[in-house]
């Protein structure tokens, strides 16, 4: 693993596969009735949000704490930086205060790299969302969700998305989600559609490892997956479509585009879903749609991801409980492995 995650496009196609295998031993964690594991004992852990967050920051959190770090939570909103501060100077803050890793959130592309490339902290930083730029941990948990239901959880083990395609549907102007996305799964080697209005599709995308389409419904037939991205008005600077109602009925997907795809077929969304807009509550409530899944997938992955970056070198998991001395003290014992096979 590399010392930081700031792009999906910096992961090959081990590094990929290990973070999943590893987020799948994660996983078994969440079925235990403790789900606390001792690996990351000792280490401190920076939430830096400059961005609001439910779905991240809370995942974040629950990861950080499963892995038994100490963590501490920073928003924008009633700190110094309403006050005018700057990156670098709270950067520097958190340094003096002897913080091991920062996971950073911030509404201009690029922050996070230049968080970890600019010397002014020495601790691994963990991008979780910067701008329309990147959201690798989002795209890491889609494909952990695509693998999980399209291979299967022990099948899938060491596998890719070989073969695989995914259609990616909606604002990708504005979207660190289908920018991440394309990234990762063509890394893991699945086939990625686009598909929006001209207006929300980015300049130069024809460079992009993927395809790219203006008809929802020519592509569902052939997706082994659908991924709806919400229109992010907060971004939008200017009128990109005419109205709600029409672009609904031209890249909304409601029942009956939902019965056109292949039965094994799922539906995915990064959330926060706009019901009515890009997904109809009928297709949301579904089976076939894996919000909720991918939520809970969403702490295993960043799980993995954090002990990958500061747990060491040794494996998720381990088959046989290594031998101690009694004479050793406790925390000392029970800060070797992550879990045994005999814990699980």
């Amino acid at each position: 693993m590399h010392r930081h995650l700031i792009s999906a496009a910096d992961l090959t196609r081990d590094d990929a596969v290990l973070i999943l295998d590893t987020a799948e031993e994660m996983a078994r964690v969440a079925a235990r009735p403790i789900k606390k594991l001792p690996t990351l004992r000792g280490r401190t852990i920076v939430n830096l949000f400059f961005e609001d967050s439910t779905r991240t920051r809370i995942s974040f959190e629950a990861a950080e704490k499963r892995l038994s770090a100490d963590v501490i939570n920073f928003t924008a909103k009633g700190s110094s930086v309403s006050k005018g501060e700057s990156l670098k100077d709270t950067a520097q803050t958190l340094e003096a205060m002897g913080v091991d890793a920062v996971v950073i959130r911030h509404g201009a592309s690029g922050a996070p790299y230049r968080l970890a490339n600019s010397g002014w902290i020495d601790a691994a930083v963990i991008n979780a969302g910067d701008g329309t730029h990147q959201h690798p941990t989002q795209a890491l948990l889609d494909a952990f969700t695509l693998r999980r239901r399209l291979t299967g959880r022990d099948t899938g083990l060491g596998q890719d998305l070989s073969g695989k395609r995914v259609t990616v549907v909606g604002d990708v102007l504005h979207s660190r989600v289908a920018r991440s996305n394309v990234d990762l799964l063509h890394t893991l080697g699945a086939e990625v559609t686009l598909v929006a209005p001209p207006t929300l599709l980015p300049i130069g995308v024809e460079s992009w490892p993927c395809a790219v389409s203006y008809d929802l419904d020519s592509t569902l037939p052939k997706s082994d997956a659908v991924m709806m991205l919400r229109v992010q008005r907060e971004r939008m600077n200017a009128a990109f479509f005419p109205t709600e109602r029409e672009y609904a009925r031209r890249y909304g997907l409601d029942g009956d585009r939902m019965a056109r795809l292949p039965g094994h077929a799922i539906v995915m969304h990064p959330g926060p879903m706009v019901r009515g807009m890009e997904i109809t509550a009928e297709v949301a409530d579904s089976d076939r749609c894996t919000a909720v899944e991918q939520v809970a997938n969403g702490v295993s992955i960043r799980m993995a991801v954090l002990y990958l970056l500061l747990g060491g070198n040794e494996p998720a998991v381990t088959h046989a409980r290594p031998s101690v001395s009694h004479h050793q003290p406790a925390d000392e014992r029970s800060a070797h492995t992550p879990f045994t096979a005999e814990e699980k």
